[in-house]
Order: C-alpha cells, then structure tokens, then sequence
C-alpha cells in the first residue's frame, strides 16, 4: 500500500510540472506593428499553429512588398528570412503579453537595408 501511494504521488508531481511549459498556443494568430531603419514602414505576419510564419512587410519608401516567412518557437523566439528568393532576415521576440520587436535586414532593393520592428498581436 505504502508503495502504491508512493507511486502516485510520484506520478501527481510530474503531472503538476507541465503547467509552466512554453507552448506555441500563446502566439497563434495575426500580428502587426511598423519597422524603421534605412527603410520603414508596415509589417504584418500570421503565427500558425505548427509555428510557422508567413508575412509581408511593405515599404513606404519605395512603396514595394517583400515576403517575411520563418518558424516561431514555444518560448516567442521568431527566425525568419526577408525576400524571395530570401535576402535578409527577420528576426526577434514575440511575448505573452501580445507585444513584439526585433531587427531586420533587407538586401534587395541595393543598398543593404536594415533597422528594428515592433508591434504586437492583433485582437
């Protein structure tokens, strides 16, 4: 009997540790905000539930759209690319309290171009 509560208990403990694991769930959804830097202007992004990121960010001085695709992990850490075929990079930190920021950098149009975002998630 005494081995029998031992293992419960045991298994209850595991059980309550898995609360505070970071999971994707809190980034799901649509995201936006503005960049600025050698270039500015709007950004915009879909969060997926496998964590993929798909986007656009468009240029208000040269009024022209690139492509922003990447992966999100459980902990808001975002690693996409720029372009397509890629040229730059998107990167940076999404938070559970719906705010977001990070660096750019954009190799097409010539010069290099590059400079920091931020935003949060839409309602």
């Amino acid at each position: 009997m005494k081995k029998l509560l031992l293992l419960l208990l045991t298994a209850f403990s595991f059980i309550g540790c898995s609360s505070d694991e970071d999971t994707i769930n809190d980034f799901i959804g649509t995201w936006s905000g503005t960049y600025e830097g050698n270039d500015k202007g709007v950004w915009n992004f879909v969060v997926a539930n496998d964590g993929k990121v798909t986007g656009t960010m468009h240029s208000d001085v040269n009024q022209e759209n690139y492509t922003i695709s990447g992966n999100l992990n459980g902990s808001g850490n975002l690693t996409g690319v720029v372009g397509w075929p890629s040229k730059g990079n998107f990167q940076g930190n999404l938070s559970k309290e719906k705010k977001a920021n990070g660096n750019w950098l954009n190799s097409v149009p010539n010069p290099e171009r590059s400079g920091t975002w931020s935003g949060g998630k839409n309602k």
